[in-house]
Formats: structure tokens, sequence, C-alpha cells
């Protein structure tokens, strides 16, 4: 189980970071070509979104890695999975398929599940 789990938070931090990383290096205006909701926000509201995915990314695999405060990692997830409820929520205001929402959504609430079962607590 421990196996998925990483591999699940690899996929969501690798989905996180790109995801990210485009949107703290691309201008807005250009975003707004293909990211619809991105002609309605500002460009500091812009980049701190992907500010917030790429350091959830990072909360996702450095705890685990470094051996430090495991149980940073489910709180990322949970701090991701509310980015991805408001994703879906855009997506749908806009008309749009939440799909590309729902996928990292899902794999946040399967790590949150899963390492706060596995955290140790004692």
């Amino acid at each position: 189980m421990n196996l998925a789990i990483w591999i699940a938070q690899g996929v969501l931090a690798a989905m996180m970071f790109g995801a990210g990383m485009f949107k703290i290096v691309t201008p807005r205006v250009k975003l707004a070509d293909k990211m619809h909701w991105a002609k309605t926000w500002t460009d500091g509201k812009v980049k701190l979104l992907g500010l917030a995915e790429v350091l959830g990314a990072a909360g996702l695999v450095l705890p685990g890695l470094l051996h430090i405060l495991p149980v940073l990692t489910p709180l990322a997830g949970i701090c991701l999975a509310i980015l991805m409820v408001g994703a879906v929520k855009v997506h749908l205001d806009f008309k749009e398929s939440p799909v590309p929402a729902v996928v990292p959504l899902l794999l946040a609430i399967f790590v949150v599940v899963g390492r706060f079962a596995l955290v140790p607590w004692v």
C-alpha cells in the first residue's frame, strides 16, 4: 500500500508542479488563450495559484524523502484537494469538463487517506 501511495504522490506532485510552474512563468494574457478562467483573474492571483500548486507538490514528497514531519504530506494533500475542488467549480462555471481537476482531486484524496492511516502518531 505504501508503494501505491508513493506512486500517487509522485504523479500528483508532477502534475501540480508542472501546472504551477506553467502558471508562474507564463504571462496571464497568454494563459487566457487556453485557460478561460485566467481572463477574469489578476496577474497576481494567477501567480499565487501557481505558487500554491508548486508548494503543494513539494509538500507531497519532501517530508517523506527527508523524513521530517511526515504529517505535512497529508496536510499538503488536503490543501491540494481544496484547490482542486475550487478548480472543479471553476470548470463547471465555464461550462467546461471538470475531468482535468477531478483526476488530481481523487489522487489527493487517496494520498490524504493513505498517509493519515500510515503516519506514526505515537
